[in-house]
């Protein structure tokens, strides 16, 4: 044999080797012969909640990864499943448009949005295509009333989660005369509303309700307002890009109330931006902590190393994707036809909680835990609901 032949054979080699590396992990499985199954996620991945989408992301990557890992066979052949991420900077107009570009992409199914905002527009293109929906995070009581068959989501919503603030708010922090500040999305409005109801129920009078946006970050005129009104709690429904400016202010003001938030404020980024500020402040989040969380340590270590500490959001994210992956596996088949009727009958143990759906949509028995900033990091106080 030649040294020019040799040569030749192993440069032809390198080619085929070099062709191989380029190829990406969907275009391997196709070439094998794996059916390509494209999941989509929609999150903010631009402007000051990119760091809750981000997370949302990342627990939807590692749940594609493990199932790809597994090697699941659906319909007599192997799956592949690939993640198809887009922006919609939580806002509504772009959460339709992402949402019918997950369409044309003829994805299978679609794990979001992250804001109710956005989740509850985009429902109900997702419906009118078929296209199953489960969020791991729009709390919203309204995206599961609007009677699409297609919508899901995996933690509580907001009748649960504001029934839980508002009475932890008068029996077990005292407050009598409260105030709150909502910033008019669909999440944080929602969330202001069950509150206000149940605290009053609990006895607790709202003495002020001021509002604010989603973009805001100076708070001085509607703190001053309320601080004329001398309540003793002030309750903030919205993200913590807004929660943690206004906490930092309140201190500023010498506003001296305990101050409370749902689960847009339980984030290390709230303390990051409230600073000293943040320490003894209240907020909830729908579901157990995660250290009880049935598979909640080992996936935190493993999203830790792979990624970063968990924002919010990431471990309901991860229970999405394999809920609807438990469906594919159920019916047999990938088509959203054929497994979407799978889903409302679906039971599940994931890494939050047995998932299981009601009659709309939503968790069955979803708990809620509220927690407080002692030293720097969020601790939990107590958890209530049917899965504490």
């Amino acid at each position: 044999m030649s040294f020019r032949f040799v040569k030749s054979l192993l440069l032809a080699a390198l080619v085929l080797m070099l062709a191989s590396c380029g190829k990406s992990a969907t275009d391997q499985a196709a070439a094998s012969g794996d059916r390509v199954v494209r999941i989509g996620a929609v999150a903010p991945l631009t402007g000051p909640q990119a760091h809750l989408g981000k997370d949302n992301e990342n627990g939807t990557r590692m749940a594609i990864d493990d199932a790809n890992a597994k090697g699941i066979v659906i319909g007599g052949r192997k799956i592949h499943f690939e993640l198809i991420s887009e922006d919609d900077q939580a806002d509504p107009k772009t959460a339709t448009i992402v949402a019918q570009k997950l369409v044309d992409n003829e994805v299978a199914g679609v794990i979001g949005h992250l804001n109710s905002g956005t989740t509850i527009p985009a429902a109900k293109i997702y419906s009118d295509n078929g296209i199953a929906q489960i969020s791991p995070s729009a709390t919203a009581v309204s995206f599961t009333k609007q009677g699409f068959k297609t919508a899901f989501r995996v933690m509580a919503n907001d009748a649960q989660q504001g029934q839980a603030l508002g009475e932890y708010a008068v029996k077990n922090l005292g407050a009598k005369k409260i105030a709150v500040i909502d910033d008019r999305t669909a999440y944080g409005q929602g969330l202001a509303d069950e509150f206000i109801k149940a605290a009053k129920a609990a006895g607790g009078e709202i003495v002020a309700h001021e509002y604010t946006s989603d973009k805001s970050v100076d708070f001085t005129a509607v703190l001053t307002a309320v601080k004329g009104k001398q309540p003793d709690l002030l309750f903030y429904g919205g993200m913590d890009a807004q929660g943690g400016p206004m906490a930092r202010q309140l201190k500023a003001l010498a506003l001296n109330v305990k101050f409370i938030m749902g689960d847009g404020g339980y984030t290390p980024e709230f303390v990051k931006l409230a600073g000293v500020a943040a320490e003894g402040a209240y907020a909830s989040l729908p579901g157990v902590p995660l250290d009880k969380m049935p598979g909640g340590k080992a996936f935190a270590e493993r999203f830790v190393a792979k990624y970063q500490p968990i924002q919010l959001y990431a471990p309901y994210c991860y229970d999405a994707v394999n809920v609807m992956i438990a469906a594919m596996q159920k019916a047999d088949s990938v088509e959203p036809a054929k497994y979407l009727p799978a889903l409302p009958n679906i039971s599940h143990e994931g890494i939050t909680a047995r998932i299981q759906f009601d009659g709309n949509g939503d968790l069955k028995g979803g708990a809620v835990t509220l927690y407080q900033v002692r030293q720097g990091k969020w601790q939990p106080l107590e958890t209530v609901g049917a899965d504490k």
